[in-house]
């Protein structure tokens, strides 16, 4: 395989083009091509089977972010004022949608923010909602709705007498997950969904939600990993599927996906009735442990795990869903691609996990933090590896780009095609 440096991106995709027309003459100009040198950044460059986009680089908890060709050089940057929260996206209009760090939270474990913020291209700020007082905190990621509302995970406070009497093994206060909706043009709430009113455990029948953990899938053992600091679920990372109306959840401590109905009023979300599948706000569906709701069936496929990514129907693969699994029982990560269910059904002891569509891994790919992958639209996928850089492979595992952060850590990765609206947007020409 050759190794070509990013300059001859233009070259390379007429000879691509060239190479189904007259083999002949292509490998007679290829010849006449030297192999350049490779840049401290670009370690890996093949460059007629790379797919010719944008990477938008998010610095972990930094005070920048960049879109990147595949040349290594930055074709935009942009600085903040406050550090990162986390997640950053491009949105039309060359606005930023992003989770920021507040200033002296009260609640702050990993990827704690607080403030969400859409920013304008002059770095102005469009819009900003602070969710954050001792008793909540916003954190890890945000998502544009198609409704025009964001969408975002939330520590929820709870006491150690509230959370000892709904069966919790603990002597501190204990921060669930909750989904918070917010209405940017009035900053309403307009939609919740607590992890809190869906839990059952099996310790103690005096306490409220006993029962059988195993015969009870939709709800979420609330014993399963007890943490000492309260931070027991730590989910970090969401993405919506607006075909199907239902959110996904990475909830990296129970190391699984859970699939939350988002067609629920928020009071029925506190139930287990109401909705589009009449379950309420109980699990849909959940995968990559079996083990964290006592199920002796399926293959556990996670061990911590991060960016739940729906693949769109202008990407191969659509309707599926990568994983990042950081892989802390190994050392290992692997990128998956798994094949969602049509219709999601919890089943008591039996397999729930989805098929294994495609997998990714490598000697030298191991974050155990952070991370994540998309899809391109050749077929390849990007990978973020959280303290190295990214990654570009094929479908068959061949490794065609690789940027070297060099020191820098970064949360995720996303990808944008040189006429997608939100690059267009940016009118990059004009600086």
């Amino acid at each position: 395989m050759r190794i070509i440096k990013s300059i001859c991106v233009v070259t390379l995709c007429v000879l691509s083009f060239n190479c189904q027309n007259d083999d002949d003459n292509t490998t007679e100009i290829m010849d006449q091509i030297p192999d350049p040198e490779l840049t401290d950044n670009v370690e890996v460059y093949v460059g007629n089977l790379i797919d010719n986009s944008y990477t938008l680089a998010v610095e972990n908890g930094g005070t920048k972010s960049y879109l990147l060709d595949k040349a290594g050089n930055r074709i935009k940057e942009w600085q903040f004022d406050d550090n990162l929260g986390n997640d950053l996206e491009l949105l039309s209009e060359g606005k930023l949608l992003g989770i920021f760090k507040s200033d002296n939270p009260s609640i702050a474990f990993g990827g704690y923010g607080g403030k969400v913020k859409i920013i304008n291209p002059d770095n102005s700020i469009d819009w900003e909602y602070e969710y954050s007082s001792e008793d909540y905190i916003s954190h890890h990621d945000a998502e544009l709705l198609p409704n025009g509302n964001i969408l975002f995970i939330v520590w929820e406070k709870i006491d150690a007498i509230e959370a000892q009497a709904n069966g919790f093994v603990t002597s501190v206060p204990i921060y669930p997950e909750t989904l918070i909706e917010i209405n940017p043009s009035n900053n309403q709430v307009v939609w919740q969904w607590r992890s809190f009113d869906h839990l059952i455990q099996d310790l103690d029948n005096t306490l409220l939600n006993y029962g059988s953990v195993s015969e009870n899938p939709q709800r979420i053992d609330c014993n399963f990993d007890i943490i000492d600091n309260g931070d027991i679920m730590h989910a970090n990372g969401l993405d919506y599927d607006d075909e199907k109306d239902v959110i996904y959840l990475s909830v990296n401590y129970y190391s699984e996906i859970w699939v939350i109905d988002h067609s629920t009023t928020t009071a029925q979300a506190a139930t287990s009735n109401g909705g589009n599948y009449n379950k309420g706000g109980d699990l849909l569906y959940r995968f990559g442990n079996p083990s964290a709701y006592k199920n002796t069936e399926g293959t556990r496929l996670f061990y911590n795990n991060h960016f739940p990514n729906i693949l769109e129907d202008n990407e191969p693969g659509e309707g599926n869903i990568l994983v990042y699994n950081n892989g802390s029982n190994t050392a290992q990560s692997i990128v998956y691609e798994l094949d969602m269910p049509n219709d999601f059904n919890l089943i008591p002891n039996a397999n729930n996990e989805p098929n294994i569509v495609w997998s990714f891994t490598d000697p030298d790919l191991f974050h155990g933090r952070v991370s994540g992958a998309v899809r391109l639209k050749n077929g390849n996928t990007l990978i973020a590896e959280g303290d190295y850089g990214f990654w570009e492979v094929t479908t068959d595992g061949s490794i065609v780009w690789k940027y070297n952060g060099i020191g820098v850590n970064f949360w995720r990765c996303y990808s944008y095609d040189l006429d997608d609206q939100e690059i267009l947007d940016l009118n990059l020409d004009e600086e």
